[in-house]
C-alpha cells in the first residue's frame, strides 16, 4: 500500500489508501476552546503557507539553528535542533536550540524601538517591505554575529555567542484601550477609525492571549495530522520504530513555550518590553535632515508617539542615516553623517541599503530570514494570508547580500558599541544611587520605618498620584502603576536590566528586595511579578541549589507568584509563564529537583490556565519530567519510568480527545516501550482497567488510521483478537465517549435485565458456560 511521503508537496494519497485525518469520534463541550478551534476555517496548505509550519514539520537535522545565514530554497523559520540529553545535577549548555534555558535566554533580551522619517519608510516600502525599517531589521537582531562581551556588576567580563535583541515598532505591545471610559462616539467617526486601526496593526504583534497561541498550535497539529512524517501502516503491522526520546520536548511544546514568551506586553509591572534604546532613521532622500532627526526626537519624548505615563522615556536615542546607494551620491551622504555625529554625538550610524526591489531570480539574492519571536497572533494572521496566495516566490521576501552584510555590521556596531555599555552604566548607577541604600542594617530599618509610619524617599515622587488610600506609598492604586521616578520603578528596571544581561545574582537580589516593598503597598501584579523573576533567577544560575534551599526560595515564590497572578490579578498568561518556566528549569537541574519540576506541571494543570491542546502539550512533559529522573542500581532504583508511561497514556487519551492521532499514537508507543522495559512485562495484564483502558485507545488509533478497519476484520493483524461482525458494527454505534478520565459516561438504560452477548441463545439451550479468560 502506498502512503502519502510526508511532504507538503507530495501527491496526495491514492484512492485506496485511507485518509490519516482523524474522524471526529469524540464528542466535547460546543462552548469549549478546542470547539471554538475546530470551527475555525481550514484550508489545505499551498505551498506558500507550508513553509510556516517547517518549525514542527521538518526534521531537525534539517534545520538551521540561526536566522543569519544564506537562505536555502525552504525558508528557515526554525531554531528547534536536535540536542543530547543533560545529565544530572548539570545546567545543558545554552547553545542547544531544543534547551529550554535557552529559550528564556532568548526571549527576555533588550527591545529596540525603531521611529523613522516618512521617506525613510518609503525607501524601504520599495525594497517590498511594507512593514518599515523595524521589519527589515527584526530577524537580524536574534542573533547577534559574533561574540559580544558584557560585564556584570562585579567588574567581570564575559563573551557571550548568542546574545540577541529585539526591534519593535514605537509603540508596539501596549494593550487595547477601554472604550468603556472614552466619553462620546469619537470611535464612530473617521479619525476614531484609523486611530482603532493603527492600534489594531499594534495590538497583533503583541503577545499574552492564550487563546491565540493554543488556535495557533493546533492549526500546526493540523498540518502535522494531514501531512505527517511517520508511516500509519508501521504501527497496524506492529512493527518497532525508533523510539522518541520523551526527555527532549516536541517541536509542538517548543513552538507553544515560545509563543508564550514572544510579543512581550508593554505592561507597568515589568520593563522587560520597554525600550532601552530607540533607533531615530531619516534616509538620504530627506530635504532637511537635521531638522527631521529632532523633529522625530521630539515626537518620542513629548508628541503623538510618547509612551505611557509609566514608561522611562529616558532611553538611548540611536541616529541612523539611510543611504540609497542605486540613487543617492554618497559624497553628500558622508558629509551629511559628518553633520549628524557633530550634533548628536557618537551613537550615530550610515546604513547603505539599496532602494531596488529584490527577487529571487537576481544575482545577489537571498532569503530574508523568518522572526522566529513573533506573537501567536501575527503568525496566525500570516499563515491566513499565505493561504490565499498562490505565488510561492512573491510570498519569500529576498534581500540583497550587500544590504544583509551593511544590516549585521551596523547591529553589532550598535548592540556592542552603544546599546550594552548604556544599559551597564545605568545599573552601575542604580545599583549605587538607589538599591545600595535598601541593602543591609540602615535598608532594614528604611523598610521599618516605611512600613509603619509611611515615610520613604520615594513618597516625593507619588505626591502627584492622587492614591485613593490617602497613604505615602509611591504606588498609584487607582491606576495600578508607579511612576519611573519612584525607587521601586527604578530597582525593578534595575533587576530587569541585570537579567537581560545575564547578572543573575544581581538580578535576584533586587528581585527579593522588591517582593517586600510591593507587598506592603498591595501592588500585587508587581508582587507576582518579583516572585516570578526572583525564582527564575535564581533557577537560572549554574551554582547548584540543595533542597532546603530550594523549598524555601524557589517553591515558596512559584507558589506566591502563581497565587497572585490568579487570585488577586486574574492573569492566568502570568502564571502560566511563571509555572511553565519554573517546571523547565527544574528539570534541566536533575536529581530531586526533577520531582518538583512534575509537580509544577501538576499545578498548571490543577490551575486550569491553559486549553485542551496546551493541556495535552503539559501532560506529555510531565511525562518528560519523570523520565529524566535516573535510577541506580541493576534494578534501576529511583527511577519514574512508571509514572513517566502513566501520563503518557494521559496525553494519548488528550490527544485522542482533540482527534490528533499521530501525537496519541507517539504517546502510545513510548508508553508501550516503557512497560516492554519493566522486569514483569506483562504486570500491566493483572490490572484489568487500566490494561482494557490502554487497549481501547490503541483500538481508537487503528480506527482512526484505518477507519474501514472497523468492518473489514481481515485488515487487522492477527495480534487483536477480533469478534464477529455483529460485534464490530455494535463497537461503531456506540456513544461516543470523551475521555474516560474527564466527563460523565452516558447512562445505559435497561442493562441490569439484558443478558450478556451470546448468552441468550445458551440460555434457550440451558448451556450456560462462563469462562474467565
Amino acid at each position: 500500500m502506498t502512503t502519502n511521503n510526508g511532504s507538503p508537496m507530495g501527491s496526495p494519497s491514492p484512492l485506496g489508501a485511507p485518509s490519516l485525518r482523524l474522524p471526529k469520534t469524540r464528542t466535547g463541550d460546543p462552548t469549549s476552546i478546542a470547539s471554538s478551534i475546530s470551527t475555525l476555517p481550514y484550508r489545505a496548505s499551498n505551498a506558500s503557507a507550508s513553509t510556516l509550519f517547517a518549525s514542527t514539520t521538518t526534521p531537525s537535522a534539517s534545520r538551521s539553528v540561526s536566522p543569519n545565514e544564506t537562505a536555502t530554497p525552504r525558508m528557515q523559520s526554525s531554531v528547534f535542533g536536535g540536542v543530547g540529553t543533560p545529565g544530572d545535577n548539570q545546567l545543558a549548555p545554552a547553545e542547544n536550540a531544543e534547551n529550554t534555558r535557552n529559550l528564556i535566554l532568548k526571549a527576555f533580551v533588550p527591545h529596540i524601538a525603531v521611529h523613522c522619517s516618512e521617506d525613510t519608510h518609503e525607501l524601504v516600502k520599495d525594497k517590498g517591505f511594507d512593514g518599515g525599517l523595524w521589519e527589515l531589521l527584526r530577524p537580524f537582531g536574534e542573533c547577534i554575529k559574533g561574540k559580544v562581551t558584557v560585564r556584570n556588576s562585579m567588574g567581570g567580563d564575559r563573551a557571550w555567542d548568542d546574545f540577541a535583541v529585539r526591534f519593535v515598532q514605537l509603540g508596539d505591545g501596549l494593550e487595547a484601550p477601554d472604550t468603556r471610559r472614552s466619553g462620546g462616539d469619537r470611535g464612530q467617526s473617521v479619525a476614531g477609525k484609523i486611530v482603532s486601526d493603527a492600534l489594531a496593526a499594534k495590538r497583533i504583534r503583541t503577545g499574552g492571549e492564550l487563546s491565540h497561541i493554543e488556535t495557533l498550535v493546533d492549526r500546526h497539529l493540523s498540518h502535522a495530522e494531514e501531512y505527517p512524517s511517520m508511516n500509519s501502516e508501521d504501527y497496524l503491522n506492529f512493527k518497532e520504530s525508533k523510539a522518541q526520546n520523551i526527555e527532549i520536548p516536541s517541536p509542538f511544546y517548543i513552538l507553544f513555550l515560545r509563543r508564550i514568551l514572544s510579543g512581550l506586553p508593554l505592561a507597568p509591572h515589568e520593563t522587560f518590553a520597554h525600550p532601552v534604546t530607540c533607533i531615530i532613521a531619516i534616509s538620504s532622500r530627506n530635504p532637511a535632515p537635521i531638522e527631521a532627526l529632532r523633529s522625530l526626537y521630539n515626537d518620542t519624548n513629548q508628541g503623538g508617539n510618547n509612551l505611557p505615563v509609566w514608561v522611562n522615556n529616558e532611553f538611548l536615542r540611536y541616529y541612523v542615516l539611510v543611504h540609497d546607494e542605486e540613487r543617492d551620491d554618497i559624497s553628500k551622504s558622508i558629509a551629511l553623517f559628518d553633520q549628524m555625529k557633530r550634533h548628536f554625538g557618537v551613537n550615530c550610524h550610515l546604513l547603505r541599503l539599496r532602494s531596488s526591489h529584490c527577487i529571487s531570480s537576481d544575482d545577489d539574492s537571498a532569503r530574508l530570514p523568518r522572526s522566529e519571536w513573533i506573537a501567536a497572533s501575527e503568525e496566525l494572521a500570516e499563515i491566513q494570508a499565505r493561504e490565499v496566495q498562490e505565488d510561492f516566490e512573491e510570498s519569500q521576501p529576498c534581500i540583497y547580500e550587500s544590504d544583509t552584510t551593511a544590516i549585521k555590521t551596523f547591529i553589532r556596531e550598535m548592540v556592542a558599541g552603544s546599546v550594552i555599555p548604556a544599559m551597564e552604566r545605568n545599573i552601575l548607577v542604580w545599583n549605587d544611587q538607589v538599591a545600595s541604600r535598601r541593602r543591609g542594617i540602615s535598608g532594614k530599618f528604611l523598610n521599618l520605618s516605611r512600613k509603619w509610619t509611611g515615610f520613604s524617599s520615594s513618597s516625593r515622587a507619588s505626591s502627584s498620584t492622587g492614591s485613593a488610600s490617602g497613604s505615602k506609598s509611591s504606588y498609584n492604586s487607582v491606576h495600578g502603576f508607579y511612576l519611573p521616578a519612584a525607587d521601586e520603578a527604578v530597582m525593578r528596571k534595575l533587576a530587569d536590566y541585570a537579567f537581560m544581561l545575564r547578572d543573575w545574582k544581581l538580578a535576584h537580589s533586587t528581585y527579593d528586595l522588591l517582593r517586600s516593598d510591593f507587598n506592603s503597598d498591595k501592588a500585587w501584579k508587581y508582587y507576582a511579578a518579583a516572585n516570578e523573576m526572583a525564582a527564575i533567577s535564581v533557577l537560572m544560575n549554574s551554582s547548584s541549589i540543595n533542597a532546603k534551599v530550594r523549598y524555601e526560595t524557589v517553591d515558596q515564590m512559584l507558589e506566591t507568584a502563581s497565587y497572585s497572578y490568579l487570585t488577586r490579578c486574574t492573569t492566568p498568561y502570568g502564571a502560566l509563564r511563571a509555572l511553565a518556566l519554573g517546571m523547565e528549569l527544574l528539570r534541566l537541574r536533575g536529581g530531586s529537583a526533577i520531582d518538583d519540576a512534575a509537580r509544577w506541571g501538576a499545578k498548571i494543570l490543577e490551575s486550569k490556565v491553559v486549553g485542551p491542546v496546551g493541556e495535552a502539550l503539559i501532560k506529555e512533559r510531565i511525562s518528560g519530567c519523570h523520565a529524566s529522573k535516573k535510577g541506580s542500581g541493576s534494578g534501576n532504583w529511583g527511577s519514574r519510568n512508571r509514572k513517566s508511561a502513566l501520563w503518557s497514556v494521559l496525553a494519548a487519551d488528550a490527544w485522542l480527545t482533540l482527534g490528533k492521532t499521530q501525537q496519541a499514537k507517539l504517546r502510545l508507543d513510548y508508553a508501550a516501550a516503557k512497560y516492554n522495559d519493566f522486569a514483569w512485562k506483562n504486570g500491566l495484564e493483572q490490572w484489568n482497567m487500566a490494561n482494557f483502558f490502554l487497549q481501547g485507545l490503541q483500538r481508537e488509533v487503528v480506527m482512526a488510521l484505518y477507519p474501514e478497519s472497523g468492518i473489514e476484520g481481515t485488515l487487522l493483524p492477527d495480534d487483536i483478537e477480533t469478534e464477529n461482525v455483529e460485534e464490530s458494527k455494535a463497537f461503531e454505534s456506540r456513544p461516543h465517549r470523551k475521555s474516560w478520565l474527564g466527563g460523565q459516561a452516558p447512562v445505559l438504560t435497561g442493562l441490569d435485565n439484558a443478558p450478556l452477548l451470546g448468552m441468550e441463545e445458551s440460555e434457550e439451550r440451558g448451556e450456560v458456560d462462563i469462562q474467565f479468560e
